[in-house]
């Protein structure tokens, strides 16, 4: 079986599948313990291992870097004890944006699963190309949609929540 064949089998989608779970694990906690976005990330090494999980960490640590991509893979490069993370997974709930896929091409990331599109400022393949950009001197296997609807939902409820909490707010300041 190739590797390609065995990337897109049930096990593989399985193990796809569970990840993204963390990942919106991680998401849920960013968003309900410190009113971040709520995008999770999770980095899995070569051999299967979990390094890495993080949340969005911006408003926390006054970070505009902080994205939960960029959080994990730091997290995951002290943890492999080198920058290059060759032959590791990323998930992430959302399409990473410019500097994240950025970063995801600098760290020599095998393959990225991501659950919901960004329309507005994904740079995986809805804004921009740059993990697969023929001009880079490398490029990543991309697996996008993976538990799409619960993603795209996880985003959606909290910003209506964040618009509805800012309406009430408007109304009593208006009382």
């Amino acid at each position: 079986m190739s590797a390609r064949e065995e990337l897109q089998s049930p096990l593989a989608a399985d193990a796809d599948a569970r990840w993204m779970r963390e990942a919106l694990a991680a998401a849920r906690v960013a968003a309900a313990e410190h009113d971040e976005v709520p995008v999770g990330a999770v980095v899995v090494g070569a051999d299967g291992t979990l390094l890495a999980i993080a949340g969005n960490r911006t408003r926390t640590d006054c970070d505009p870097t902080a994205h939960a991509e960029v959080v994990a893979l730091r997290a995951a490069a002290q943890a492999a004890g080198n920058y290059r993370l060759t032959g590791a997974t990323v998930y992430s709930t959302i399409e990473p944006c410019a500097m994240c896929a950025g970063a995801l091409v600098q760290a020599r990331i095998r393959r990225l699963v991501y659950g919901a599109r960004d329309e507005r400022a994904g740079a995986v393949e809805s804004v921009f190309r740059v993990c697969d950009a023929s001009s880079l001197n490398h490029r990543m296997e991309l697996t996008p949609g993976v538990l799409a609807a619960e993603c795209r939902a996880l985003m959606q409820d909290f910003f209506r929540h964040r618009r509805t909490a800012n309406e009430e707010r408007g109304m009593m300041n208006d009382e």
